[in-house]
């Protein structure tokens, strides 16, 4: 999962031209089990853009290196958002989707966004009945 959140941050560093950091892991779906054999590739690219923040998605594409088969073993969304220099928030440039899979995942965007403000407004809800004392002191 490290590496997803690196090969993503980089996408996002590309596209703003700005230091970013990570504001959520969204979602990682892991579908087909990667094996010993298999050579793993990660590829990322933003899918959408609000004023400071950035959609990206990374698809991890495993290949059996005895026959050459690749499959999609997992993939997942992040969000990063974009600094100044002087650490608030940068404007981002908009996302032009091009390939079918680009202007797929750009136009379904704003569904996802939707249900990242719902987990965010039930995790604020959650934390204020989470307790930050020492389990010993329970």
């Amino acid at each position: 999962m490290r590496d997803i959140d690196d090969v993503a941050s980089i996408s996002a560093a590309r596209h703003s031209r700005q230091e970013c950091v990570t504001a959520s892991t969204d979602s990682v779906d892991f579908l087909d089990p990667i094996r010993q054999t298999d050579s793993v590739c990660l590829e990322s690219h933003v899918t959408w853009t609000g004023r400071s923040s950035m959609e990206v998605f990374v698809k991890v594409i495993a290949e059996d290196l005895m026959t050459g088969d690749r499959r999609i073993s997992a993939t997942s969304f992040l969000t990063f958002v974009a600094l100044k220099q002087d650490g608030k928030p940068a404007n981002v440039p908009a996302v032009i989707p091009e390939s079918e899979e680009e202007i797929y995942l750009h136009k379904t965007a704003p569904a996802r966004m939707k249900m990242r403000q719902e987990r965010r407004e039930h995790s604020k809800e959650m934390v204020q009945l989470l307790s930050d004392l020492k389990p010993w002191d329970l």
